[in-house]
């Protein structure tokens, strides 16, 4: 993230007004506290397409530099989980290739799963980030201390989000997700120069 494209949202603005990255004034110091990062698949970790083919198998392509933003989280200490309401086993496959162990799918009430994963984990709220970019999401927007949307999420999503990628789901918006917050808890010095492949 280029930290000299950064935007205040203000209550004036429209999400889709500005260009490039936005971000509330207060999300620095919030990061500082973040110890778990909670994503949703179709739209965040993907564009939203869903792929099937005459087998009837589901395809959905995922963006290298996200998953290389999620290992970075998890060599920082930070850990990520999925809560998403469809089921894929190419979601299970992803999320053992990028190391999280916590994958929730085909999940109705999202707030149930944040609920087990705080108790779990004996978080608070405030250690608690998440990405997600349609209304079934607003529920966790509620909860977390730091929320994040795809610059493509619905209005109502966006109008709810700590921060507001440039880029679309699927297309890099995770990265630029963990890289705020590595860089604003001053924990990017100690990832961002090894390999994590």
């Amino acid at each position: 993230m280029k930290n000299s494209v950064k935007h205040s949202v203000t209550s004036g603005d429209s999400p889709r007004q500005a260009l490039g990255i936005q971000q509330k004034k207060n999300i620095e110091a919030k990061t500082k506290k973040i110890k778990l990062l909670i994503l949703d698949v179709d739209g965040v970790m993907t564009d939203g397409s869903i792929i099937l083919d005459n087998e009837g198998n589901e395809l959905k392509r995922f963006h290298v530099r996200d998953g290389h933003g999620i290992r970075m989280l998890k060599k920082a200490g930070i850990r990520t989980a999925i809560i998403t309401g469809r089921k894929s086993k190419v979601v299970k496959r992803r999320a053992k290739e990028l190391g999280i162990a916590d994958v929730f799918q085909g999940v109705y009430k999202k707030s149930l799963v944040y609920d087990s994963l705080r108790e779990k984990y004996s978080l608070k709220d405030e250690n608690i980030a998440f990405m997600g970019d349609d209304i079934v999401d607003i529920e966790l927007f509620r909860r977390a201390s730091v929320t994040a949307a795809p610059a493509d999420a619905e209005e109502e999503v966006m109008k709810r989000a700590d921060f507001i990628s440039s880029r679309n789901g699927g297309r890099g918006a995770v990265r630029e997700f963990t890289d705020l917050i590595l860089k604003s808890s001053g924990r990017w010095g100690d990832v961002s120069g090894e390999n994590l492949d």
